[in-house]
């Protein structure tokens, strides 16, 4: 049996009854780091009063998760009550464990996935955004084509987009954001749950404006409005015409709609 459980992405009152319980019960703890988990039990155990049985440790996370299904996965296949946790929040949701989800479904090993903190909803929740749907990004690829390609996706999704950044990357990302369009609404969050818990929303340029007075800790959630699209179906001259476009790139556009000379429509528009 393996339960993936999730951990406090701030404050450790967010530890749920049924943690507590499977911990209670667990011989073998796979995590990120061990040295990170062996506090965080520590730290339960000292608020609760709870005496937890002697765990085992194995250090499992992204960089020998696959490795350790090739070369430890018998540990997997005993009977030992096995528990995966993450440093903080969900368990693959851009934290290791999916690979661990997958081992035990193709070997009908039985597992759980416990429900709790995750800083994807809990920023959504506290965005004010209605868009009822969202795609999640992760962090962005630190530079290259990579992350100029993915962030266009971003920028053009029609979906609410979600990201992750570090402290050392945020001010890059909303500079970019700016870069490619000024007046987009973003809602940028930090510390979520903790006592310094700080929330951004407006309009990228106010933000931008804001951050730089601000000392820039934590990791942070950025949720980006999606673009408004023109309404589905045919689109007219009228629709070109009511673009906040230069004149030849509507003149570009007209031409290849109507069959135009782009030349006659670029001196039809600036007359």
């Amino acid at each position: 049996m393996l339960a993936f459980v999730p951990t406090p992405i701030g404050n450790l009152g967010d530890i749920s009854f049924r943690t507590i319980e499977v911990l209670k019960d667990g011989e073998l703890i796979l995590c990120e780091d061990t040295r990170v988990t062996k506090k965080l039990i520590s730290l339960i155990s000292q608020r609760l009063e709870i005496t937890f049985p002697p765990f085992e440790y194995i250090s499992v996370h992204s960089h020998n998760e696959k490795d350790f299904l090739t070369k430890d996965n018998q540990i997997l296949l005993e009977s030992k009550k096995c528990i995966y946790m993450s440093d903080a929040g969900m368990p693959c949701v851009s934290d290791p464990g999916s690979f661990l989800v997958d081992f035990c479904l193709e070997n009908n090993i039985e597992y759980d996935v416990l429900p709790g903190a995750n800083a994807i909803l809990t920023a959504y929740a506290a965005s004010g955004f209605s868009n009822t749907t969202f795609t999640f990004f992760g962090f962005l690829p630190h530079k290259g084509t990579n992350r100029s390609d993915i962030l266009d996706k971003v920028m053009n999704s029609e979906n609410l987009a979600i990201l992750y950044e570090s402290p050392h990357r945020l001010m890059k990302l909303v500079e970019e954001i700016f870069y490619l369009d000024s007046s987009r609404e973003v809602f940028i969050t930090k510390e979520l749950t903790k006592k310094y818990e700080t929330r951004y929303k407006g309009k990228i340029v106010d933000i931008l404006a804001q951050l730089k007075e601000t000392t820039i800790r934590g990791e942070w959630v950025v949720i980006i409005k999606p673009i408004e699209s023109l309404n589905r179906g045919i689109i007219t001259e009228e629709d070109i015409h009511e673009l906040k476009l230069p004149p030849k790139q509507k003149a570009k556009i007209l031409s290849k709609l109507t069959g135009k000379n782009v030349k006659d429509i670029y001196n039809n528009l600036i007359s």
